[in-house]
Formats: C-alpha cells, structure tokens, sequence
C-alpha cells in the first residue's frame, strides 16, 4: 500500500527486442526491470549525512517487497530483427510512466524523485 492508500496494481510493458529467442527469460527481465525502475521512482534514494551515506544495507533501501509489487504483463512486437537483448530496458521507462498515471489520477504532477516523499510531504 501506497501513501493516501492507494497501489499500483497492474503494469503492462510492450518491447521490441527482435527475435525473442527465450521468451520466459525475456519476459522475466522485463518484469523484474520494471519493478526495479518503480522501487527507484517511488522509494530509492541515497541520502548523506556528516559526510556519510546513511543507507548501509538492503534493510535501509526500501526495494518494492512480493506484497507491493504489480502485477506486470509483458509483450514483445512481433519482429524479424536480429535479437538484441532485454538488458535494463524496463527501468528508465517506468518512473515516467508511473509520474504520468500518478498525474492522470490526482492531478499531481511529480517531477523529482522519489515519488513517495513528494506525495507524502505534498511537495509535488
């Protein structure tokens, strides 16, 4: 759950990456990128302090867990292309994706991340 009680419950990712050669493993980078790319929109940030980096292990770093996490459909176009690989492709997509939706349902526009604290503090 979300601040204000409210959860993104479905993401839908469309990629061309020519020839999907394995498709269970392509789709499965793709989820996992995306729900990355949403952990970083909403929650991730490296904060100092006295000159010290205050996130010391994964417990400080508040990754989306199974419970917060979307469900995220993936499709791949259809291509002829040479196969080119999955990479990270989810994660640059998903915050402005996510800011969009978050705009389209409140009004709110978010233009820094992480999205949390903005709509927490109603600094947006």
């Amino acid at each position: 759950m979300q601040p204000g009680g409210w959860r993104i419950e479905r993401c839908v990712v469309v990629a061309d990456i020519g020839i999907v050669v394995n498709p269970s493993g392509a789709e499965a980078q793709m989820a996992g990128a995306t729900i990355d790319g949403i952990s970083t929109a909403l929650g991730l940030e490296i904060t100092v302090k006295d000159g010290r980096v205050e996130q010391r292990n994964f417990n400080d770093y508040p990754l989306l867990r199974n419970h917060e996490a979307p469900k995220v459909e993936v499709h791949f176009i259809p291509s002829a292309l040479s196969p080119c690989g999955a990479g990270e492709m989810g994660i640059p997509g998903a915050a402005p994706a996510l800011a969009n939706a978050i705009f389209a349902a409140t009004g709110t526009r978010l233009r820094e991340m992480p999205f949390r604290s903005r709509l927490v503090s109603g600094s947006a």
